[in-house]
């Protein structure tokens, strides 16, 4: 009868394993460990806690002297939470006469983890070198996962790294250390630079697998050593789609795009991640046209596309102004608003700069869950649209909905702020900048607000706005304020204002051509030219306009 339930117990359900559960309360099978530390097992796999605590409840002095059944508890909420209900129970077995095995500390440990009682699980370690368990390969396993999932801020102020170092330790300890756990390490030492260390253990794996190799790859890539990377991609004895990807962003990464898609182009298959690993290296490089040739030739091989795909291929569109190709990869996607909010917000992009900004209107209200970029990206539109009022109600409007704007979105409300002469409404936003969300103000949004006021004939509050500046006006700022001695014909503070820019020696002509107008608008010819022959002086010479619009 005992063979037949310790072979049935592991496949029952949860109603089958009820009606174990009063056999078992009804015959002497009560008091059989064997039984009920896999029952009890089983139990926890159904992650209900509630029936778990019910049969403990049942088991009395049976339960409170048997490891095997406080290893499967401490199993099923290390599984299933309350974690810490886990570590409680580990501090109780010493009160009950009970040493931890080789079953326990691992359960512990995760509990730990997942609590992040770092402090804990290193005092836990002490507990499994005093009992001798360190050697024991679950254990090790779990002491080593604990070490590598430490957050790097842990341990800061005694030596850089000191999770690595610990897990290190834990490493060489180790009797048996299969490929995974090598290239585990090797991938945390990639992960933050430390490629030496990286490739001192690979030259000492015994057996290396084709993840080895790669991360390899990948570490050197990262760190710009190319020559190693391409020494190693030679010498692999076998490649898979991962090794070419991560030569094609190895070249991409240093602006060698040539290079990049000639591995592209030699590649036995290519996956999806090695397509748009090769359009967002275009798109990162500005190669626009080759984005979309790139792509039109994936949907000629009739390939499927995702969120990065798209999102690559419509900020190639935004940046041509190429609405008909930008609508085209619209249409193209299935169901665009089940993707990641970065599509959404790259079609808006796309249609605003393409000068569809209803369109991009419509887009914005039929994204569900907008991130603050989104929220951005929807209030600059309209802020260069001149839908400046627009602007202003989403900026409002974003915060109604519970998020807290950052600096770039100050910066997009107090552009339209600026350029819809909105000046109680900017006073009101940038002032709510710090005293709000803790934001301190930088030179675009000073340049705003004294934009903003210069314009609409503020002047002396844009100039005292400027002395409590925390940081020194740039060249951008003075321009702004001389904008303002323009529309209010203020030519005594233009030329001090043209004299404190120069001393930034800029090679920016825009003051001196502002200056020049403000002369000419009244009349005053010569001291116009005289402007104009300072700036040429200065070897700062006016660049010709031009359209991307045909």
């Amino acid at each position: 009868m005992e063979l037949n339930f310790s072979n049935l117990i592991p496949q029952c359900t949860f109603n089958q394993l009820k009606q174990i559960h009063a056999f078992i309360i009804t015959t002497s099978l009560l008091t059989n460990i064997q039984i009920l530390s896999k029952f009890l097992r089983r139990s926890t796999e159904f992650g209900c806690m509630g029936y778990f605590n019910l049969i403990f409840s049942q088991m009395g002095h049976v339960f409170n002297t048997e490891i095997m059944l406080w290893n499967a508890m401490l199993r099923g909420y290390a599984f299933n939470g309350p974690f810490e209900k886990c570590i409680y129970m580990f501090d109780e077995m010493p009160r009950r006469g009970l040493k931890p095995d080789s079953y326990t500390y691992p359960y512990v440990l995760n509990s730990c983890v997942q609590m992040g009682f770092y402090g804990k699980g290193k005092s836990v370690h002490c507990q499994i070198i005093k009992s001798g368990f360190e050697f024991n390969f679950s254990v090790a396993s779990s002491l080593f996962d604990m070490y590598l999932k430490m957050p790097v801020s842990y341990g800061v102020g005694f030596f850089n790294n000191a999770r690595l170092s610990d897990a290190l330790k834990v490493f060489d300890h180790m009797c048996t250390r299969p490929v995974e756990v090598w290239n585990r390490m090797i991938f945390e030492y990639v992960n933050v630079g430390e490629v030496n260390c990286a490739r001192e253990l690979f030259d000492n794996m015994l057996v290396r697998d084709v993840v080895s190799w790669n991360s390899m790859i990948s570490g050197y890539s990262k760190v710009g050593k190319l020559a190693n990377a391409r020494d190693l991609f030679e010498r692999m004895p076998e490649k898979n789609v991962v090794s070419w990807t991560a030569m094609v962003k190895a070249y991409a990464n240093v602006g060698d795009l040539k290079t990049a898609r000639k591995f592209f182009e030699k590649m036995p298959c290519r996956n999806l991640v090695s397509w748009n690993c090769m359009l967002s290296s275009y798109t990162q490089n500005e190669k626009y046209e080759e984005v979309l040739d790139l792509f039109a030739q994936m949907q000629s091989e009739g390939l499927s596309s995702d969120g990065f795909t798209f999102a690559s291929v419509l900020t190639a569109c935004a940046n041509l102004g190429d609405l008909e190709f930008g609508k085209w990869v619209h249409y193209s996607m299935k169901d665009w608003s089940q993707l990641a909010v970065v599509v959404g917000t790259a079609l808006i992009e796309m249609y605003a700069r393409c000068g569809d900004i209803e369109k991009a209107c419509t887009v914005f209200l039929k994204i569900g869950k907008k991130d603050v970029f989104c929220w951005n990206v929807m209030i600059k539109s309209l802020a260069v649209h001149g839908r400046t009022e627009d602007a202003i109600k989403i900026f409002f409007w974003m915060q109604k909905m519970g998020l807290n704007p950052n600096e770039f979105t100050y910066s997009s409300a107090l552009f339209a702020c600026s350029h819809g002469g909105f000046v109680e409404e900017g006073r009101r936003i940038f002032r709510s900048m710090d005293k709000e969300h803790g934001i301190r103000p930088k030179h675009e949004h000073f340049c705003c607000m004294i934009d903003l006021l210069s314009r609409n004939g503020q002047l002396e509050e844009a100039q005292l706005l400027l002395k409590e500046m925390p940081i020194e006006p740039d060249i951008a700022i003075w321009g702004a304020l001389l904008g303002g001695c323009r529309v209010s014909s203020d030519l005594n503070l233009a030329e001090k204002v043209v004299e404190r820019a120069s001393e930034l020696e800029a090679s920016e002509p825009g003051v001196y051509i502002l200056l020049s107008n403000i002369h000419a608008s009244m009349g005053q010819w010569a001291e116009a030219q005289s402007a104009r022959e300072k700036m040429e002086g200065r070897n700062m010479w006016k660049k010709a306009g031009s359209s991307s619009v045909a």
